[in-house]
């Protein structure tokens, strides 16, 4: 979506740690390719992600316009990395479905889902998106232990 007046050039997706952007890649190369100003960027980016955890990876989306200025949203993070923090992992399994990276239980899913809801997952309810983390967390190779109907016991 254009700005009135403005020639779209390009769209770049990144992914940057929350209020830890630099000129160094990913983030100055392809803004570079644009022709944009690297350091503007990062002072806006660090800027709109301070109230974030600092270093948790988020993703970006930058549009870039013909006269050099650009637009970017925040869109928060992935799935992969909430699992992760949620249960404490270091990361996935290098084998899932033959070896477990560990076990996630459905409350902790749910909390996940509820949180990646937030960001804009797109679902219909939270079980919806619960369903989502949890094939997220399979693909880790991470067990679910409980059952979904049980969230809320435990």
């Amino acid at each position: 979506m254009s700005k009135p007046g403005k020639t779209e050039i390009g769209f770049i997706k990144l992914q940057i740690p929350a209020g830890s952007a630099t000129p160094s890649p990913p983030v100055g190369p392809a803004l570079g390719q644009k022709g944009l100003n690297i350091m503007e960027f990062c002072k806006a980016f660090n800027d709109a992600t301070k109230s974030m955890e600092k270093g948790m990876p988020v993703r970006v989306g930058i549009t870039a316009y013909s006269d050099r200025t650009f637009d970017f949203v925040v869109k928060g993070s992935p799935v992969s990395y909430l699992i992760r923090k949620e249960i404490g992992l270091a990361k996935g399994s290098s084998a899932p479905g033959r070896t477990s990276a560990g076990s996630i239980t459905w409350d902790q899913i749910r909390k996940v889902a509820q949180e990646k809801i937030k960001q804009g997952l797109s679902a219909r309810d939270v079980e919806q998106a619960m369903q989502i983390v949890a094939g997220s967390a399979r693909s880790m190779g991470i067990k679910i232990t409980g059952n979904m109907n049980g969230a809320q016991n435990g």
